[in-house]
């Protein structure tokens, strides 16, 4: 609880930080948001400006946005006029969450059994063909993946739909697209942790008192060959659940990405440091979720 505790307090200057930085950034570099549009007349421009206190000097600016994140309030967007980044994250949020959610769940089944498999038969043809197929796995960019996965189950088999967010089959073809890549690291880091543990002493020892297999497999050996996998499994949900940029881009999906990238595009600045601030408390989420279970499956570590 203690632990908890301190974490949480960590989180409140990381976050800090993560929304001083990204505010700074957004600001040295050259050109505004207004920039993109047409030539406006300067007194238009200048009312756009004091509207959205861009004629403020740079720290009175910099005040006015933390006071807002302390009231919980990230500012009007610049391109959706009629809508606060509030409104756009509250409505595409839980769209990538779902997303991330269902690539987490892809890449733990696919990562974790083809991570098993592969160690109960360690250099055999099939161990070299589960981890070249991990290895392309990493190495493909999952726009590359996203679109040849279209190409064969839509276009070629017509089987599932190619874009969008409406129902069970739409979200096939994207979560594998987003889960695969982690699916392949997950099963390489599975793999060689359950062969390290089968080296151990303690594995030994078990089989030397006559234990079921089953039993040392489940309580000696993925006990002790799993905690490595829970350590990457904090900050790749919280990289999952916030979606991918590309893959929602691809697939026509309405979740951050579409907004992220207009932002992008658009110099909006209180979306982009909205969304990033959204993605950093998702990170340190995650990262305390670890540490909780961290602690259940190793007694030996501090709570």
């Amino acid at each position: 609880m203690i632990r908890i505790l301190r974490r949480l307090i960590w989180a409140v200057p990381v976050l800090w930080l993560v929304a001083t930085l990204t505010f700074v950034i957004m600001h040295i570099v050259p050109g505004g948001p207004f920039d993109r549009e047409k030539k406006l007349p300067p007194e238009i421009k200048a009312n756009i400006e004091a509207k959205y206190h861009l004629n403020e000097p740079l720290l009175r600016q910099y005040f006015l946005y933390v006071q807002g994140l302390f009231h919980g309030n990230l500012g009007p967007s610049y391109k959706y006029l009629e809508r606060s980044v509030n409104d756009i994250i509250c409505d595409s949020l839980p769209v990538s969450m779902g997303l991330g959610l269902l690539a987490l769940l892809v890449a733990l089944v696919m990562g974790l059994s083809a991570g098993i498999f592969s160690s109960f038969f360690p250099n055999s043809i099939l161990d070299r063909f589960a981890m070249l197929a991990a290895t392309a796995g990493i190495a493909t960019p999952n726009f590359v993946l996203g679109v040849f996965l279209i190409f064969i189950f839509s276009h070629h088999f017509k089987i599932l739909p190619p874009a969008l967010w409406e129902g069970a089959r739409s979200m096939v073809l994207p979560a594998v697209t987003l889960g695969l890549a982690p699916a392949a690291y997950i099963a390489r880091l599975t793999r060689s942790s359950i062969l390290e543990a089968n080296r151990q002493d303690f594995v030994r020892t078990a089989r030397a008192k006559g234990l079921p297999e089953s039993t040392i497999l489940i309580r000696h050996i993925l006990k002790n060959a799993l905690t490595p996998v829970v350590t990457i499994i904090g900050p790749l949900a919280a990289s999952l659940m916030t979606g991918s940029f590309i893959v929602e881009f691809i697939f026509s999906i309405p979740g951050m990405g579409k907004y992220f990238i207009t932002a992008v595009t658009n110099r909006d600045y209180p979306l982009m440091m909205g969304v990033t601030l959204i993605y950093a408390v998702l990170i340190v989420l995650a990262n305390m979720v670890v540490d909780i279970i961290y602690t259940v499956m190793d007694p030996r570590v501090k709570p």
